[in-house]
């Protein structure tokens, strides 16, 4: 819960998540030495800092360590995912932003087009007027 809390709050530091792992198989380590021995289980060892052996409890540490390295990982995806909704959400915001400021810009123009047309008086439609005369012809 601590780590998830930590991703979705935008936490991403590498070392602060392996602390968390840490801690993780430690409480999980102690929760099945708690859990086992009541129910006539062998108590399953704490991650070893060398190699696992090729004992089972070296295995059961090489499967706890494996689930702790996925658990890691499904962090680290979910992570990602909320960072890329946010620059989704940050880029969305900005598009929008854009749209209403092209659409303001775009009725300031139509507004100033309709003024010019309004005070342009050099550009009315040019008078009609009669064909001119020919001259008269000589005798």
């Amino acid at each position: 819960a601590l780590r998830m809390a930590y991703l979705r709050g935008g936490g991403h530091d590498p070392a602060v998540l392996a602390q968390l792992l840490h801690l993780q198989a430690e409480a999980t380590a102690l929760e099945k030495g708690a859990v086992g021995p009541r129910r006539g289980r062998k108590a399953a060892p704490v991650v070893p800092a060398e190699p696992p052996g090729a004992g089972a409890g070296g295995l059961d540490a090489a499967l706890l360590a494996m689930e702790l390295e996925n658990q890691r990982l499904e962090d680290e995806l979910l992570a990602l995912k909320v960072r890329r909704e946010r620059r989704a959400n940050a880029g969305s915001q900005v598009a929008q932003w854009h749209s209403v400021e092209l659409a303001q810009l775009q009725a300031e123009v139509g507004m100033l087009r309709c003024h010019m047309e309004r005070s342009r008086p050099w550009l009315l439609p040019p008078a009609i007027l009669p064909p001119p005369v020919a001259p008269p012809l000589p005798p």
